[in-house]
């Protein structure tokens, strides 16, 4: 009898740096899915950027709204990605679907989403030194120009309804950080990066060329946001490609998609004492 103590410890498998097989089909079909998953997060954008300053925020202040919201929004998300998936039919490993690693993308993502907002708070910290130290600014504009120019989370969430309804807060802890934001905007990446890889596959196909996909993804992604103003857009892009690049190394959304939704999560719930500290400060 083996000792069981002798026996190999099973390890998460090693993923191969080739790049998964696209599905073969017309390339014009590919481009009317690139089209349609590209076009979602502008369209977005501009509709939100064209309500702008008024109205409630798109999460209504009720738990009630926020899931009709919430649902309008899965559903939207849904008739696009579905009429980009009926023009290339692509497959669930196009799309990196297939969940990998056993446990371990839970784990990963939760660190994933601590590392990116110590990269993110890293780049913006060295930008605001940089414009110091070369005196393009001073310390004072600098502070008037963050508090100018933060993002206008209002506009999404009703900030006021997250004190005082337990209900509301944790649905936006949990069903728009993970599911709204996270899944949703995570199935939209991966769409995109396959659309770019199977229409510039000598450009985008490798390792490489993945990342540098995350980064245009990222800055459509971050365009997609122009409702919370221009320093949330920015803030969006570095996240994206975060995300993206996330994606790419595991040949999988869900780490991805848990890290998103960590990061959502963290954030929405240091708001609404964030904003109080904020206009203590002001």
């Amino acid at each position: 009898m083996s000792d069981p103590a002798s026996e190999p410890v099973a390890l998460p498998p090693k993923l191969s740096d080739v790049p998964p097989v696209l599905a073969s089909i017309s390339r014009w079909r590919w481009w009317i899915h690139l089209l349609i998953i590209g076009a979602y997060p502008l369209l977005i954008g501009a509709i939100g950027w064209s309500r702008r300053g008024g109205g409630a925020p798109v999460l209504t202040g009720t738990p009630t709204g926020l899931l009709v919201a919430s649902v309008v929004e899965l559903l939207v998300f849904g008739l696009v990605f579905g009429l980009a998936w009926v023009a290339s039919r692509a497959s669930r490993q196009d799309l990196l679907l297939p969940w990998r690693g056993g446990f371990w993308p839970v784990p990963l993502g939760i660190g994933y989403s601590i590392a990116l907002r110590i990269a993110i708070g890293i780049v913006v910290a060295g930008f605001a030194l940089a414009l110091l130290a070369t005196r393009v600014i001073t310390p004072e504009s600098f502070q008037e120009l963050m508090a100018a120019n933060r993002p206008n989370v209002e506009a999404i969430v009703d900030v006021p309804a997250m004190r005082r309804d337990p209900i509301y807060f944790w649905l936006s802890l949990t069903l728009v950080s993970f599911v709204v934001a996270g899944m949703r905007e995570e199935l939209w990446r991966s769409a995109f990066l396959a659309g770019l890889r199977v229409l510039w596959s000598e450009r985008f196909g490798s390792r490489a060329g993945q990342i540098a996909a995350a980064g245009v993804a990222g800055i459509v992604f971050g365009l997609g946001h122009l409702v919370q103003g221009p320093l949330a857009v920015g803030l969006t892009t570095l996240l994206g490609f975060g995300l993206g690049a996330i994606m790419v190394l595991h040949r999988s959304i869900w780490p991805a998609v848990i890290a998103h939704g960590m990061f959502d999560a963290t954030s929405l719930a240091l708001l609404p004492w964030a904003l109080e500290k904020l206009q203590q400060i002001r």
